[in-house]
Parts: structure tokens; sequence; C-alpha cells
């Protein structure tokens, strides 16, 4: 959030494969600094400024290499992929710190190379270090996509001044500010809606903590489903359509209250991932479009992040104050529900009131490039 201004322009003032090299390159820094035993919370804020440089351009290059007709489906991709890249790195994760194969693994012995790896925190941190090389090497066959680009304005007052302006420009965008309140919507509760998996699982499946996590990877692999599914079936002219998939989600996030059995809460928990994500994917893809033709893609994708950010610390900090003063997690899941489906209730009023103000409000064609 406090970096939005900046890497918004940063990414916009080269080419995006170059930007993205050199996110990597910091992330690769900050497991460097934890290894080196610096202050973790420090060191995961050096990744934090890798990961917040590199999502503008991640997503912004989207918009220079495709056409927009074409932005469903590479969102879908992306999104499917990304969830794929987590649920990937949670096992890796819980392999590395098995004593058996951690054991294993420290006792590999090289000839001619003495890396100094005693502990097992040091050889999950190299493994680590590892993958963000390889994706730094593909960052490297990245071919520049020949869009021009701004160079970047060295006054921050400048910069700021620039973003809150682009902020505006979005929210006041007929279009933008639909799918940029949804997206919003979208990221402050799937991060919430995480916190309460995990107390529902213990409250009302009596699993203890890990069994709790692996049901997060069930909404994950919905969510992934949903994903490919929208870049299958929904086009960008028809991404608005997908709101009252918002509503649906929240009212059957209620369901929750009244599932008991793991067996019926995995299908359950995979059909409200897989709402998620195929109202997310387009709306997303909807997002760059307007972003794009408005201000450019990293700014746009910066507003976004920004936005998305602070949606998610308000709800969870929400949902924080709402577990301190102990209230039943079934009520909570309620309000979290009953809020949801309004949310987007109103977006789609809102969605409808401005189709009536301005009939061609939706259209979409080549020439807005």
């Amino acid at each position: 959030m406090l970096l939005a201004a900046f890497v918004g322009a940063f990414a916009d003032s080269m080419p995006k494969w170059r930007v993205m090299f050199i996110s990597n390159a910091i992330k690769i820094v900050g497991c460097a600094m934890m290894y080196w035993q610096v202050h973790p919370l420090l060191a995961y804020a050096v990744v934090g400024l890798g990961a917040a440089a590199y999502s503008p351009a991640k997503y912004g290059i989207l918009t220079e290499y495709l056409p927009h007709r074409l932005l469903v489906v590479a969102n879908g991709w992306i999104e499917g992929l990304t969830v794929g890249a987590i649920i990937l790195g949670v096992v890796i994760g819980g392999l590395l710190i098995r004593p058996d194969i951690a054991e294993a693994l420290l006792s590999l012995d090289f000839p001619l190379l003495n890396a100094g790896v005693d502990t097992v925190g040091e050889m999950a941190i190299c493994f680590v270090a590892v993958f963000y090389v390889l994706a730094s090497l593909f960052n490297l066959y990245i071919p520049d996509t020949g869009v021009d680009h701004r160079v970047l304005h060295k006054n921050p007052l400048y910069l700021l001044r620039e973003f809150n302006h682009c902020l505006l420009l979005l929210w006041r965008d007929r279009l933008g500010q639909i799918s940029l309140a949804v997206t919003t919507l979208f990221w402050g509760a799937g991060a919430t809606l995480q916190f309460i998996v995990i107390k529902w699982s213990e409250s009302a499946l009596q699993l203890d903590l890990s069994k709790s996590s692996m049901l997060q990877g069930v909404v994950a692999v919905g969510v992934a489903l949903g994903a490919v599914g929208a870049a299958r079936m929904i086009t960008l002219r028809k991404a608005v359509r997908v709101i009252p998939l918002g509503i649906a989600m929240g009212i059957i996030v209620m369901v929750m209250n009244f599932v008991h059995h793991t067996w019926l809460a995995v299908p359950l928990l995979i059909l409200i991932g897989a709402l998620s994500g195929f109202f997310v994917v387009p709306m997303n893809a909807l997002l760059q479009h307007r972003g794009h033709i408005l201000m450019g893609a990293g700014h746009s994708i910066a507003v976004q992040n920004f936005n998305e950010n602070l949606s998610i610390l308000a709800m969870t900090g929400i949902y924080y104050v709402m577990i301190r003063s102990e209230m039943s997690i079934y009520l909570v899941i309620t309000l979290f529900g009953l809020f949801l489906s309004t949310s987007m209730f109103l977006v789609k009023v809102r969605h409808q009131a401005n189709q009536r103000q301005h009939d061609d409000v939706i259209h979409l064609d080549d020439s807005a490039h």
C-alpha cells in the first residue's frame, strides 16, 4: 500500500520483463537477508518490496501483449496458475520441514562445494531462493512488447499527485468503478474467508490447525477451477454479467453454518472457491482494459493493488475485532455472508444506474485503443 504510488510509475517506465527481473532480484536479496539471520520482519519487508513492484508488471504486460478480447482468457490462466503455484508451494514447504526429508537433504554432500547449510531453515530458504532465480531466468526470455515507456519522474511528490489522479480517474470511470469495486471487495473477502475457514473448521468439524489449513487449499482448488471456467466461457464484453455470482457466493457462504461433516465441507468450499474465481477473473480483465486506456497498465494495476490491500487490512481487522470480542464464528459467518451479498447487490444496482444514464457505457471497441 505504501509503495503503490511509486511501483506503478516504475512498472511503466521500462519494459515489463526488466521490471519483473529486478523485482525477483530484490526477492532474492530478501532471502539472502533471512539466510544471514537479519531480523525476519525486515527480510520479509524486502521480499514485499519485490512483490509490490512485480505485480503491476505481471498483470500490466497482458494489456500490452494482447487485444482486449483475450484478456479474460489470459487472466484465467494467470489466476489458475497462481493458485496452482500457491498449492505447490504449500506442499513443498510441508515436505521440506518433514524430519526425514530435511535430514536427507541436509546430509547431501557435493564435491568441491561447501554451502554451509546446517539447519532446516537455511535449507528451506535456499530452496525458495532457487525458485526466484529460476523465475528471474524466465523473465529474460520475455520479449519486449514495443510499447513506449515514460521516464520515471524523480520527484516523489509528483508521483503521489499522479497516483491520486489515477485513483480518482479509475473510481470515476463508469466501468472502472464497477470492476474496481468488485475486485476490491473480492480480495478483502477472500483474505477474511481464509481465517474464517480455519476457525469454522475447529468449531464445526473439530479439526486441528493442520487439517484446517488443508481446507484452505480446497478453496484454492475451487478458485483455480472457476478461473479456468471463466476463461473458457466469459468474454470481456460480458464481464459485468458475472456480478450476480458474487451475490450468490455470499448466500452460499452462510450455508457453512449448517455443515458439520468434512465430506460435506469439501464440496461446499470448492463451490465457494469456484464462484469466486469465476466472477473475479472477468472483472480483473475489465479493470485492466479500462486502466490501460485511461492511464497505462502499470499505474492501473498499482491503483488496483492499493485498493485491494486496503480492503484486506480493513476486513481482516474487523474480523480480528469480532473474534477478540468472543463473537460466535457462526454469527461471524452470517454477517460476512450478508455483507458480501449486500455489497455485490449494491454494485449491481450502481452498474444498472450507470447503464441507464449512459447507454454506451459498455461499448468496448478497438477505437478505444
